[in-house]
């Protein structure tokens, strides 16, 4: 019944209807059976395009309609959806997809729709210094910052301007046998198209030379495969490595339970050395690192047996003195200052805000309640003192009356 009502359709319905499953499964994702429906619908309106012939090799994007701009993005569409396809024989995919990438683009290019940056590069080639192709790939990404800005720019301008025109509408009543005046939109859909065409020129770009680079690979590997002779070593190497996996994450998991974790790796030395397979996690560090010898004995990396050769591995020594610590030993270092600094400011103000008569110490060899007493009895005898012996008393002699 589809295939009924495609046939039946129009260009226009047919153009409108494939553009929506092109957006549909870009954005959602590769449904394979909506890619046929895509594929097969892009095929049939580029036959209708070729059999109405509504492009010409004569003529330039100023000479083509308004309404017939947008189907030359028909091929670029076809060559997307093509990509997507899910089949056994990946490069025969990845060849029909860049033939039809490249055929969009030689139309473009026949009706001045390249930009001449991106025509020069795609004339050249893929540039041989890393500088060059970094610096295309920045240039064609603001490209199509700057097509998406404008995209954005002409759809808000024209909801904008529909807005309004209902908004005048509502408040200008419409006699009868008055025509409609409709706001003439074709600068704007044409600008529009234009722009979209621009925007599909830099992902079609961006497209062949990823295809390029995966054919390559999987050409690489099937050239491989066939001086090997094994036809079948992806899918039963792929099959064994998914096997060891499962059953190494399934005996993780149970012993999980009960192993005890790894102490962090705090050195990096050795972690090099865990990640080149020269030692192993649970291997015991001590951050000890011997002193490097720069005379005979380290060139020959032999042990040194005799005064002699001690003497001679002290000639080439440096000027300046090798350091006693790693960098990690002394962040190590460093954080266990850090902490007994803070244990000692948190004692501190704990004991700045406890009152002095509850947390004063005692001395050695006295309890409390005798300290109380003693200190009683002074301060008593140290009043009746002062009573006996008021302030000047005794000296009376150095008085002038005295």
């Amino acid at each position: 019944m589809g295939e009924c009502n495609m046939e039946e359709l129009p260009l226009p319905a047919l153009f409108e209807q494939a553009r929506k499953i092109h957006a549909t499964v870009t954005e959602s994702g590769a449904d394979q059976e909506l890619v046929r429906k895509g594929c097969e619908a892009l095929e049939k309106c580029e036959d209708m395009i070729n059999k109405l012939g509504l492009f010409s090799a004569n003529e330039t994007k100023d000479d083509i309609s308004t309404t017939n701009l947008k189907y030359s993005l028909v091929t670029f569409y076809l060559a997307e959806l093509t990509e997507k396809v899910a089949r056994d024989d990946r490069i025969e995919i990845l060849v029909a997809s860049q033939a039809k990438i490249k055929e969009f683009i030689s139309f473009c290019e026949a009706m001045e729709l390249v930009p001449e940056e991106e025509l020069e590069s795609y004339i050249q080639g893929v540039p041989k210094s890393s500088a060059d192709q970094r610096a295309r790939k920045i240039a064609r990404f603001k490209r199509q910052r700057a097509t998406e800005s404008k995209l954005l720019e002409i759809k808000e301008r024209k909801e904008r301007r529909g807005r309004s025109t209902k908004a005048a509408a509502l408040s200008t009543p419409v006699e009868a046998g008055e025509e409609e005046v409709l706001d003439d939109d074709g600068e704007d859909e044409r600008e529009a198209w234009l722009t979209t065409i621009s925007l599909a020129i830099c992902k079609a770009l961006d497209l062949l030379e990823m295809l390029k680079k995966e054919e390559e690979m999987l050409s690489a590997i099937k050239e491989r495969q066939s001086k090997d002779g094994d036809e079948e070593f992806s899918q039963d190497i792929l099959d064994e490595r998914a096997k060891k996996a499962e059953a190494w994450h399934r005996d993780s998991a149970a012993r999980a339970k009960y192993a005890k974790p790894a102490m962090p790796i705090t050195c990096a030395t050795f972690a090099q050395d865990v990640l080149e397979g020269r030692a192993n996690v649970s291997q015991a560090h001590d951050h000890k690192h011997q002193p490097l010898i720069f005379g005979p004995a380290s060139l020959v990396n032999g042990s040194l047996t005799s005064e002699r050769e001690r003497m001679a591995a002290r000639v080439f020594q440096p000027s300046y003195r090798m350091p006693t610590m790693s960098i990690e030993e002394a962040g190590l270092k460093e954080m266990e200052i850090m902490n007994k600094w803070q244990e000692r400011n948190v004692k501190l103000m704990e004991e700045a805000n406890s009152s002095w008569h509850n947390d004063r110490k005692l001395r050695p060899g006295q309890e409390e309640d005798e300290d109380d007493d003693a200190v009683q009895e002074k301060a008593r005898a140290w009043d009746d003192w002062k009573d006996d012996n008021p302030r000047g008393a005794g000296n009376k002699k150095l008085t002038p009356c005295g």
